[in-house]
């Protein structure tokens, strides 16, 4: 709320921009935690990029299932489930991550990883019901993925939202395959965008206020 000149309270819209970057998803996650305690955080849109669209979806999920409370129980979940992955990874061994960075330089991830394998994606299957928040979701979602062929900004919103979309938007191209989606080869959108954010307006393609869209 903000106080105007007659001194009436006014509602001002909020909107929340959430960084990409690995331990920046867990360290939103704590941010968001102590925000959805607030009763004044009422957020109406959401943009995000790499883990923070795994955060933006996480939230805005919670936010329609369960509330501020809903929302923090999804979080804690999902940021526990991948703290127990990390501690069953072979990254964990002393020296690792080492063999596997020197590995991914003279390798791509189809030869890596031919199977295309990714925990993330069954867990954030299991976590989102996507056809009922693309049906449902009252926040504006705006989630960035980077077009490979052009290196633009491709931006989902939350009509489209799936777990392709947040697949394309966390892909970075030494770890992961190309996403597809809708012919077009889609990776990680903290290359284009870190987070989505315009303070004044949204303009992905063309001129226009995306409060309006």
């Amino acid at each position: 709320m903000v106080q105007a000149r007659d001194g009436r309270d006014r509602y001002k819209p909020q909107a929340v921009a959430l960084q990409g970057g690995g331990t920046y998803g867990a360290f939103a996650w704590g941010v968001l935690d102590r925000l959805l305690e607030e009763e004044d955080f009422d957020p109406v849109a959401f943009s995000g990029s790499s883990a923070g669209a795994v955060n933006a979806i996480l939230t805005a999920w919670g936010l329609l299932t369960g509330g501020r409370d809903g929302a923090r129980q999804v979080l804690r979940r999902f940021w526990e489930s991948v703290g127990q992955m990390s501690r069953l990874s072979f990254m964990g061994l002393p020296g690792a991550h080492l063999h596997f960075d020197l590995l991914s330089r003279v390798a791509s991830p189809y030869q890596l990883n031919p199977l295309n394998i990714n925990p993330m994606r069954e867990l954030l299957a299991e976590t989102v019901d996507f056809e009922r928040l693309r049906r449902e979701c009252p926040h504006a979602l705006f989630i960035a993925a980077t077009d490979v062929e052009s290196g633009d900004l491709h931006i989902f919103r939350e009509s489209e939202m799936s777990v392709d979309v947040l697949m394309a938007s966390t892909c970075i191209p030494y770890l992961h395959h190309a996403v597809e989606m809708e012919g077009r080869q889609h990776w990680d959108g903290g290359f284009s965008a870190n987070p989505p954010s315009c303070p004044w307006c949204w303009r992905p393609t063309a001129a226009r206020c995306w409060w309006s869209s």
